[in-house]
């Protein structure tokens, strides 16, 4: 997904931080540029510097593309298994030691992992930069020779432990792998969840681990931002002496190149019996991929449809008619593909059928008018709120710039992508929803509780 669209799904719903405007009114674009310079290592490592002395905090953060849609079938979850063991310590950190000299400094450390990259992040006080830099390049280029089968097996387990509580044991927890196996043919690369299965994590070997750093866990596989306050010409210095020794991949790690997908040419329809108490029903679509024209136009139907309390399905089912405990709409992004999702929760007593009607008048009346200009209006006023929110921190702008590299092959593209969001009509939304949505094959997902299947839902053609 692009930075503005990942931003706008974590921040809908917040308090807007600019006031509204009158219909047809446009607000002159906030200065979001975020002066940086660039250069590469000669082993290929990707670097932008963003210097800001405006507190005395900086980021390190790195991106590297490497995610779950890299993997193999039967050897899932290799890439968010990598992720904790990246915490294990290397040749000059002994285990433990990277949380504990960063929290001495005052910084703080975490990671994450997508179907598309892996990133890493520290943020802290900004003499602690030295610490930061070098404690990455020792796990980058000297992490392989200390890792061993007792590393592994302990973060097999966590990650284990982890897709228990939020996968197998949690409610709900078993919608999203259900609703990816549905959505995308078998074998693609965003056919299979982010945590892996239990069968792939217990099957990962020592050697396949260490195959898997080999191939993705080099200098030219990554991109490196550093955002704060520091003297360019020190970092530039710094990162030359800690990074410079590690040693390139000579193969570029291959990627999947799978085509983007048409929209499914009808429904699949699915039930999932689990132990809750309502049931949940979650329509899906085929989307499009990062950087994709109809993009923009589809984050304004996401949120025109269920984000935040003004938009058409809360105010409808759940402050007007009281019929849903929850509803909520989304366009995730990805590098080779997207999806569309309406999903709700109907409140005790209502069948999630009436839920299903609504979605369904909701995407044709959509595709039939287009949104308002009011509401188009608001959508634009929150997409400049939560950019500048975002940025409002070196963590924020760290991120932005690596984002930017990875997806738009520019380390400064949030002002395109906020010109792209302002410059939207209803039109543009009504094409996207007819394009992709209204009449378009998806996958509905019911999650009933165990023994309650009359409450499943059927497709709509």
């Amino acid at each position: 997904m692009t930075r503005l669209s990942s931003v706008l799904r974590r921040l809908s719903g917040a308090a807007l931080l600019l006031p509204s405007l009158a219909l047809g009114q446009r607000a002159p674009s906030p200065n979001i540029a975020l002066p940086h310079q660039r250069f590469q290592l000669p082993n290929g490592l990707d670097v932008i510097l963003h210097v800001d002395r405006t507190v005395p905090l900086v980021t390190v953060y790195q991106w590297f593309k490497v995610g779950s849609g890299d993997e193999k079938v039967g050897r899932t979850g290799f890439a968010h298994l990598f992720e904790h063991i990246m915490f294990m310590g290397s040749a000059n950190v002994p285990v433990g030691k990277f949380d504990q000299w960063l929290e001495a400094a005052g910084a703080q450390n975490n990671g994450s992992t997508n179907q598309d990259r892996t990133d890493y992040f520290e943020s802290g006080p900004a003499h602690a930069l030295p610490l930061m830099l070098w404690l990455d390049a020792d796990r980058l280029g000297w992490l392989l020779p200390t890792m061993d089968q007792a590393k592994v097996d302990l973060q097999r387990d966590v990650v284990k432990n982890e897709r228990r509580q939020s996968y197998d044991n949690a409610p709900y927890g078993r919608s999203y792998e259900t609703i990816l196996a549905a959505l995308w043919p078998a074998g693609h690369p965003y056919s299979w969840s982010t945590i892996g299965s239990m069968a792939d994590l217990s099957a990962a070997s020592l050697d396949d681990v260490k195959g898997f750093f080999r191939q993705y866990y080099a200098p030219n596989n990554v991109i490196l931002v550093i955002a704060g306050d520091f003297d360019a010409d020190s970092a530039r210095a710094m990162v030359t002496r800690y990074f410079g020794d590690v040693p390139r991949n000579p193969a570029t790690p291959a990627r999947s190149t799978a085509a983007a997908l048409p929209p499914l040419t009808r429904d699949t329809i699915l039930m999932l019996e689990d132990r809750v108490q309502l049931p949940r029903l979650t329509w899906t679509w085929r989307g499009v991929p990062v950087g994709h024209a109809d993009e923009a136009a589809l984050d304004a139907a996401a949120a025109i449809l269920g984000q935040g309390k003004s938009s058409r399905l809360y105010k409808s089912l759940v402050y007007e008619r009281q019929v849903a405990q929850d509803v909520r709409a989304s366009n995730p992004t990805e590098r080779l593909a997207g999806s569309f999702a309406l999903q709700g929760t109907p409140k005790p007593g209502v069948h999630p059928r009436v839920l299903a009607a609504a979605f369904d008048s909701a995407i044709t009346e959509l595709a039939a008018h287009g949104p308002t200009e009011r509401e188009l209006q608001r959508h634009k006023n929150q997409a400049r709120a939560s950019v500048l929110d975002a940025l409002s921190s070196t963590l924020g702008r760290a991120q932005s710039l690596g984002e930017c590299l990875a997806t738009r092959s520019t380390p400064d593209c949030l002002a395109l992508e906020l010109e792209e969001v302002e410059r939207l009509t209803p039109g543009d939304v009504q094409h996207a929803a007819q394009r992709w949505l209204a009449g378009k094959g998806k996958v509905v997902l019911t999650v009933v509780p165990q023994g309650k299947t009359d409450l499943a839902v059927g497709g709509t053609h």
